[in-house]
C-alpha cells in the first residue's frame, strides 16, 4: 500500500517542479490573454466566401472530458507537461455546442447522430438515413421516409465527395451518408431478418455501391461485408471469422468495379502499401477496405499492412481536390467509441491523437479561403478524469491521494460505468497493484456493465473557413449540415447565391448579399 504521505509529497513535488518559469510572472499570462484579444477582434472580419470544399471530422464518442485529455496526451507524448498543448481543433476560432438527443432518445447512439449531421434530420436511435416515422428494425417502415445526406447534396452539384473511417465503411456514422436502413446493423444480409429480406429491405453494405454509384474515395474496413459467404480473406486466410458474409453470394467489390465507367481510372486496394504507391493524379475512383471489419486501434496498428488515418485523409484529398468544383470529404475516427465502450481510456485517447494529426494535415492541404472545416462528436461517453491531479501527471496515472473511504488509490481517469467494475475480497480493487499504464486497461467504473455506455452531454463543434461563423451557440445537432451546405451553395442552400455560368454552376467568390437579408427557412 502506498503511504499517502508520500503521494501527496509526489504531488506537491510535481507541482513545484512543472511550473515553467515563464508562468510565474504576471506578464506571461497578460501578453498571451491581449494576443487572443488580438485575434479574436480580427474575426468580425467574417468569411462569407463560398466554401469550394467541406471536410467534416467526427470524433465517435468524442465528448469534451475526452477532448482535455487528447490535448494533454498529445503534450506528453511531446514531452511536455501538456495541459497548454494546443490541439489543431483547439486552434479553429469558432466553437458551438450540439445537442445529441436522438427523436425517441435521451442518451443517443451513432445512428440517429449520423442521420442528424449528415441528412439534417434528427431520427431514432439505431436508424440511418431515414426520418423519425421508421422504427428501428421495422422495415416496412422505411420506404418513403428515406433522407439524403449532405454528401448526395455535394455529388449532385457536381463535387467530388468521399468516406474515410477507421471503422466498417458499413458502420454507423458513414452509412448515414449513402444508405436508408430501418437497422445500422444490417452490414450484409446475413445479418438480416428474414423478415427483412422477404419485404424488400437491401442491407448497408449493398446500398454502399448501389445507392451513390459515383462516390469517389471510400477508405475504411469492413471486407467481408462485400463478399459471398465463406470466402477466404485476401489477409487473414485462415481466420473463419475473416470470411465473406454474403448470403445473395454477390461479390460487391468486383459490382463496385463493373459501375465506373472504362475510360476512368478505378482502384481497389487493401493494404498501406498499395495505398501509398498510388499515384494520385491517375486515380478517379478509390475503394479502399483495410480489415475484414474494423480497423485496428491505433496502438495495434500494422504499419505494413494498416495505414493510419492521417495517411487515408491526405491520399483522400489528393485525389479529391482535382475536382475544379471542389470536393465534400466525411472522415470519421471512429474507434475513439471502441476504446470508451471497452474502458480502454488509453486506445481511446490515442484514437483521437491520431485524428487530430489528420485534421493539421488536411489543414495544410487546404486554404481558409475556400474550405470549411468542422470538427465535432456524434456523442459523449461517462468518461472522466480528476481526482485533483498536479500540472503534468500522466493522463494515465494516478491521483495523488488515496481515497478516504477505503484508503486505497485510484486512476485520474474513470468511467460512470462500464468492464472495469472489479471487486476483489469484497473490496474495490487496489489499483496499484495492476498495470494501470497498459495499452489495454480498463479503467475503474461505479457500476458495472460489459460495454460502458454513451453520454448524454452536449460535445463541441469547432469550425474554421467560409461561414464557419454560422456554427455558434448551442444548436440542435441537426443544424449542423445545413449550414455545411449554405455555406457551400449546395442542396436546398442556393438562392443566395451567384449563377457563374449558363451551365449552372455556383460563383466561387463571395456571397452577394448579407446573410440578414435571407429568411430563417434558408437556414433551415
Amino acid at each position: 500500500m502506498i503511504s499517502p504521505f508520500v503521494v501527496l509529497a509526489i504531488g506537491t513535488c510535481l507541482t513545484n517542479s512543472l511550473v515553467p518559469e515563464k508562468e510565474k510572472d504576471p506578464k506571461y499570462w497578460r501578453d498571451q490573454a491581449q494576443e487572443t484579444l488580438k485575434y479574436a477582434l480580427e474575426l468580425q472580419k467574417l468569411n462569407t466566401n463560398v466554401a469550394k470544399n467541406v471536410i467534416m471530422f467526427l470524433g465517435d464518442g468524442m465528448g469534451v472530458s475526452t477532448v482535455t485529455a487528447t490535448r494533454i496526451l498529445k503534450g506528453q507524448l511531446h514531452h511536455n507537461p501538456g495541459e497548454e498543448t494546443r490541439l489543431e481543433m483547439d486552434k479553429f476560432p469558432f466553437v458551438a455546442l450540439s445537442k445529441t438527443y436522438n427523436t425517441n432518445a435521451q442518451v443517443p447512439d451513432s445512428a440517429g447522430t449520423a442521420t442528424a449531421y449528415l441528412c439534417g434530420v434528427k431520427a431514432n436511435e439505431g436508424t440511418v438515413g431515414v426520418s423519425a416515422a421508421t422504427e428501428r428494425s421495422r422495415c416496412n417502415t422505411t420506404q418513403g421516409n428515406e433522407v439524403t445526406s449532405i454528401l448526395r447534396w455535394a455529388k449532385d452539384a457536381g463535387k467530388s465527395v468521399g468516406i474515410v473511417t477507421t471503422t466498417r465503411v458499413n458502420h454507423a456514422t458513414p452509412s448515414a451518408a449513402y444508405a436508408h436502413s430501418a437497422d445500422r446493423d444490417w452490414y450484409s444480409d446475413n445479418e438480416m431478418p428474414p423478415e427483412a429480406l422477404s419485404q424488400g429491405c437491401k442491407d448497408i453494405a449493398y446500398q454502399l455501391v448501389h445507392n451513390i454509384r459515383d462516390i469517389d474515395v471510400i477508405m475504411g474496413g469492413g471486407r467481408k461485408y462485400m463478399y459471398p459467404k465463406n470466402k477466404t480473406d485476401v489477409e487473414y486466410e485462415i481466420d473463419e471469422k475473416a470470411r465473406g458474409t454474403r448470403l445473395d453470394g454477390l461479390d460487391l467489390v468486383n459490382i463496385w468495379k463493373s459501375f465506373k465507367p472504362r475510360h476512368k481510372h478505378s482502384h481497389f486496394i487493401w493494404n498501406r502499401t498499395e495505398l501509398l504507391t498510388l499515384d494520385p493524379h491517375n486515380v478517379d475512383y478509390l475503394l479502399g477496405l483495410f480489415e475484414p471489419g474494423d480497423m485496428e486501434y491505433e496502438l495495434n496498428r500494422n504499419n505494413v499492412t494498416d495505414p493510419s488515418l492521417s495517411e487515408m485523409v491526405v491520399v483522400a484529398i489528393q485525389i479529391l481536390r482535382k475536382n475544379p468544383k471542389g470536393f465534400f470529404l466525411l472522415v470519421e475516427g471512429g474507434r475513439i467509441d471502441h476504446g470508451h465502450h471497452e474502458g480502454k481510456a488509453k486506445q481511446a485517447l490515442h484514437e483521437a491523437v491520431e485524428m487530430d494529426r489528420a485534421i493539421g494535415q488536411a489543414g495544410s492541404m487546404t486554404s481558409l479561403e475556400d474550405t470549411l472545416t468542422v470538427v465535432t462528436a456524434d456523442h459523449s461517453h461517462v468518461f472522466t478524469f480528476g481526482g485533483y491531479t498536479p500540472r503534468g501527471n500522466s493522463i494515465f496515472g494516478l491521483a495523488p491521494m488515496l481515497s478516504d473511504t477505503d484508503k486505497k488509490p485510484f486512476t485520474a481517469i474513470l468511467y460512470g460505468n462500464g468492464p472495469g467494475y472489479k471487486v476483489v475480497g469484497g473490496e474495490r480493487e487496489n489499483v496499484s497493484m495492476v498495470d494501470y499504464a497498459h495499452n489495454n486497461y480498463q479503467a475503474q467504473s461505479a457500476v458495472p456493465l460489459r460495454h460502458e455506455t454513451h453520454g448524454g452531454e452536449d460535445v463541441a463543434v469547432f469550425s474554421k473557413g467560409p461561414m464557419a461563423h454560422l456554427l455558434h451557440g448551442v444548436h440542435e445537432q441537426n443544424y449542423i449540415p445545413h449550414v455545411m451546405a449554405y455555406a457551400a451553395c449546395i442542396g436546398a442552400n442556393v438562392d443566395h447565391c451567384a449563377p457563374a455560368s449558363s451551365a449552372g454552376s455556383l460563383a466561387a467568390g463571395p456571397l452577394l448579399l448579407p446573410l440578414a437579408l435571407f429568411p430563417l427557412s434558408i437556414l433551415f
